[in-house]
């Protein structure tokens, strides 16, 4: 197998194409066989769902893993910021897309499962594309199986998206949380809710979080003690007495100015407090994250495609200075 680094500053450069005409993320090595994922630290893996949309028609989050890989082929691993490349310390692959039915539930979620079962069993860290935010259910619930009550959860998103039900569908991007409330291997107190804000939350979720004990940090917040603290704060309260740490965010957790690909949330996080944070839970040994929500057909620009590529490298930074610090401790 190529090595994982990858080459795109390499004279020689082909490209590793995931599907006809779309490129692995970052063009790293293309993992064809369940055997590989445990020769990986971290894998990417694209679930290209979207369930009832609950703003009324499409809205093109199903093209959210092509649109980031698309335009990933133009960056590195190294950030200047911490003068360090994370592929020097982690080997990553892209283990392709996970199957989706439109309309689906049961067949799609069962096959996102299997599939973050399939790299959780390997010990490597899951980084998923999505996709609407329903999928951080099963991507959650399946790694709670293996660490029954003893997974924090880091939410960074503009809402909580834990209504009871939306209508008649209990699974939409509405209400993962809710379900992971209930959820019988997870400890519902140590669900942090990072960054909410805004007029399209309602006071049910507020009621909910309070219910189940989750800890709500609002935008707010954030602006007025700063991105350190406020990451710290969550971190400490999703990381005591669990085994690890999940990261799920929602593009929208993002100021429109940023995220201009999605519904127009304002007074929300800037992409340098967004990669920021993600850095400081990757240097605090996150294992795993997910980014969904954008909408690629509404701006030719991708912006916000190039958002979820630059909070997964700021994340794998992170947790590659770890690993790099460790090693240095020995």
């Amino acid at each position: 197998m190529k090595n994982s680094k990858p080459t795109i500053y390499d004279p020689a450069f082909l490209p590793n194409n995931i599907y006809s005409g779309v490129p692995s993320w970052l063009n790293l090595p293309v993992l064809e066989k369940e055997s590989e994922l445990s020769s990986m630290d971290a894998v990417v893996t694209g679930v290209p769902w979207e369930g009832g949309c609950t703003i009324g028609g499409y809205s093109s989050c199903t093209e959210g893993p092509k649109a980031i890989r698309s335009v990933s082929i133009r960056y590195t691993g190294y950030l200047p910021d911490f003068d360090l490349d994370a592929f020097d310390y982690l080997k990553v692959g892209d283990f392709g897309d996970v199957a989706c039915r439109n309309g689906d539930y049961p067949l799609t979620f069962e096959a996102i499962r299997e599939r973050i079962g399939q790299i959780e069993d390997a010990h490597a860290l899951p980084i998923t594309f999505g996709g609407d935010h329903g999928i951080a259910y099963p991507i959650i619930s399946e790694i709670a199986k293996r660490h029954p009550k003893r997974v924090g959860v880091l939410h960074i998103d503009a809402h909580l998206d834990n209504y009871s039900i939306f209508g008649d569908d209990e699974y939409s991007r509405c209400s993962p949380f809710y379900q992971l409330y209930n959820d019988p291997n997870m400890d519902s107190t140590k669900i942090v809710h990072i960054g909410i804000r805004g007029p399209r939350n309602h006071k049910e979720e507020f009621a909910n979080a309070k219910k189940y004990g989750a800890t709500v940090i609002l935008a707010r917040e954030i602006k007025e003690n700063g991105w350190k603290e406020s990451i710290r704060k969550a971190i400490e309260i999703a990381s005591k007495d669990t085994d690890l740490m999940y990261i799920t965010v929602c593009a929208d957790c993002l100021d429109a100015a940023s995220m201009p690909q999605g519904p127009q949330d304002m007074c929300g996080l800037t992409s340098y407090e967004l990669c920021m944070m993600l850095h400081e839970a990757g240097l605090a040994g996150a294992k795993g994250m997910d980014f969904v929500e954008i909408y690629p057909d509404t701006l030719s620009y991708q912006t916000a495609a190039h958002d979820a590529c630059w909070a997964t490298l700021y994340y794998l930074n992170g947790l590659a200075e770890r690993k790099k610090n460790e090693g240095e401790q020995k």
